[in-house]
Parts: structure tokens; sequence; C-alpha cells
């Protein structure tokens, strides 16, 4: 196989597993969750100093996580999805070490958020809506 090939087939798993995941664990149970948890992930923002209408807040935030998962998946508008899937990485960080929770339960927050800030530097390579 060839290296590019490689590295394109490489960046479609990374796509796939971490989007799923993303999808899975993080947006599906925050709309599962209803307006109660979105109001909780909303309450995040007053990390950064943001007190105001956290319903709002935790809907972009279930938003991004959800639809941005399914762009993310399929590789179409990969850059601009990264940087909100990032965004919302650098709330969910801001927040665990907010809340004392520490660099360990943050751990998995930071590696998402160097994840999608990688992806929006390099798009989503050759196997992706993107490219078509």
């Amino acid at each position: 196989m060839r290296p590019g090939k490689a590295k394109d087939i490489g960046l479609l798993i990374i796509r796939a597993a971490i989007g799923s995941t993303m999808l899975a664990f993080h947006g599906i149970p925050k709309i599962s969750g209803g307006l109660e948890t979105m109001e909780k992930i909303g309450q995040s923002m007053k990390h950064i100093g943001i007190s105001f209408l956290p319903i709002f807040w935790g809907g972009i935030a279930t938003g991004i996580e959800v639809i941005g998962a399914l762009l993310f998946i399929i590789g179409l508008w990969t850059r601009p999805v990264s940087i909100l899937l990032a965004s919302t990485m650098l709330i969910a960080t801001i927040f665990h070490l907010g809340e004392g929770h520490g660099w360990a339960k943050s751990s998995h927050t930071i590696e998402l958020l160097f994840v999608f800030i990688a992806f929006a530097l390099m798009g989503a390579g050759k196997y992706s809506v993107d490219k078509k």
C-alpha cells in the first residue's frame, strides 16, 4: 500500500472511531437526558464567565456533538466542524478543571480537543465527502 493511501485510510478510521464515540457517548446521552441535561451542560459556561441561558448553551453543545459528529464521520465540512467540536472539548476541559476534577478526569476531553484541532488543520483526507 502506498504511503498516501495508508494515511487517508488512517484518517478515515480515526474519523469513524472518534466521530462514532462522540455521537454515542457524548451527543446521544445529552439528547436522551432532555432539557434538564442540556441545562446542566450549559451551566459549564459559568467557568468562562457566561451564566445566562444555560439551556441554550447546552442545546448548542448537544447539537454540535450530534450533528458535528455525524458530519465528522462522513468528512463533510470537516475543518469548521472540527473547530466547533474542539470548542466543546475546550469548554468541557475547563469545566472539569474548574470543578476540581483534576488532570486525569480531564484527559479525555484534552485528547479529543487536540484530535479535533489536528483535523481542523489537516482536513478529512481523500476518503471523505469534502474530497468528492
